[in-house]
């Protein structure tokens, strides 16, 4: 598994946002269906929630492949 930080801008930024500047999914569409696959855990529990608001110091598990520690 690769494990990467992520800095973000600002109070927030979504779920699909992130799996498309993290160029994990190459449109809005693909990064909806990843989430509605459920291959997306954040903080150990899978996130169906597309638009869910991550935060610094949630961690995100793509696929379990990709690991994603936000500041």
């Amino acid at each position: 598994m690769t494990t990467q930080e992520f800095k973000i801008n600002g109070d927030y930024i979504e779920l699909i946002g992130l799996l498309k500047v993290l160029g994990i999914a190459q449109t809005g569409g693909h990064a909806k269906q990843l989430v509605e696959d459920g291959i997306v855990v954040r903080n150990n529990e899978v996130e169906l929630r597309k638009r869910a608001k991550l935060i610094p110091g949630d961690e995100i598990v793509i696929d379990e492949q990709i690991k994603v520690i936000l500041k």
